[in-house]
């Protein structure tokens, strides 16, 4: 390896370029001409004194090489960007950027009004948004704040269950009107049901309610979250999502309401934080807002007559 230490200049183009596939896809995220990503390719390949890309006639290759390297380069991005955050403005400064985590879902259907009310109250706050169902790691600062689904296991972070939302099946009216409504589990086999592909839960979970289905009973399974809400949104069958969504346009119909599942909602975030007001306002926020909607959420108690 050279006597000289890489510049992060260098591990960022690698970066990219493993995400994009190409020198004209990293061209294009870091906004600088493709001849110069090849030079840093090169040069950083000169540095480490190993082939990082094979060429070939589809693109570039990464070499077992570049593999290993991958994780260890996403790490540098986290710290990275961690670092800017945490110059972005001083800490007890209601402004700056604070990165938020969260599910596809939530992220995309959920979050953005409460992130819109926060922008109203804390103008000065800049949010980055990330969807993602995987966990993303706060100690290592992947992010200042995170609203899961599961409960954090970590030590020294500062958690907040808000509440559970209700996931129950829906199915749209277009669909309700061409195949009717089965009235028990055991009739789901007989509809159109939008599934998951690799996910286990939800089979396991029909399972659990004693309906053994195989993943060849599904019209369409995916494992994309927002893909698999379009699919019963648009009338390819039966599938399981959060009962405040079903209320949203285009409206989903109950199926065999008395089934619900409850999913648990935590807001978290790093207890260093608790002090830096910025993360501490958007940490708040989320909280109340949270708790709103999961309130919204509960069936309504029936009046005695």
């Amino acid at each position: 390896m050279s006597d000289h230490e890489p510049s992060w200049e260098l591990y960022e183009t690698f970066l990219e370029v493993m995400r994009e596939g190409s020198l004209s896809g990293a061209s294009r995220t870091l906004a600088v001409a493709q001849p110069t990503v090849r030079r840093r390719i090169e040069a950083l390949e000169g540095a480490l004194e190993t082939v990082l890309f094979t060429r070939a006639p589809n693109g570039l290759v990464p070499t077992e090489a570049a593999h290993a390297m991958l994780p260890h380069a996403e790490a540098m991005a986290m710290t990275a960007r961690a670092l800017a955050r945490a110059v972005s403005a001083p800490h007890d400064a209601e402004r700056g950027t604070v990165r938020v985590t969260t599910s596809e879902v939530m992220g995309a259907e959920v979050l953005p009004a409460m992130l819109a009310s926060l922008r109203e109250a804390h103008p000065r706050i800049q949010i980055e948004l990330v969807l993602s169902n995987r966990t993303q790691d706060l100690l290592r600062r992947d992010a200042d704040v995170a609203v899961r689904m599961v409960a954090p296991t970590q030590h020294a972070l500062v958690a907040k269950r808000v509440g559970d939302i209700p996931i129950g099946f829906f199915a749209s009216e277009r669909y309700v009107a061409r195949r009717g409504q089965p009235r028990r589990v055991a009739e789901l086999a007989e509809h159109e049901l939008v599934g998951t592909d690799r996910e286990r839960a939800l089979l396991e979970g029909l399972a659990a309610m004693g309906l053994e289905l195989s993943p060849g009973a599904f019209a369409l399974r995916t494992d994309h979250d927002l893909a698999y809400l379009a699919a019963i949104r648009a009338g390819l069958g039966i599938g399981a999502c959060q009962a405040p969504l079903a209320t949203r346009p285009p409206t989903l119909v109950p199926v065999l309401p008395d089934v619900r599942f409850a999913l648990p909602v935590w807001v978290v975030m790093h207890e260093d934080l608790r002090a830096v007001r910025r993360v501490r306002a958007v940490f708040d926020h989320l909280v109340r807002e949270l708790e709103r909607y999961v309130a919204g959420a509960r069936p309504k108690k029936r009046r005695a007559r």
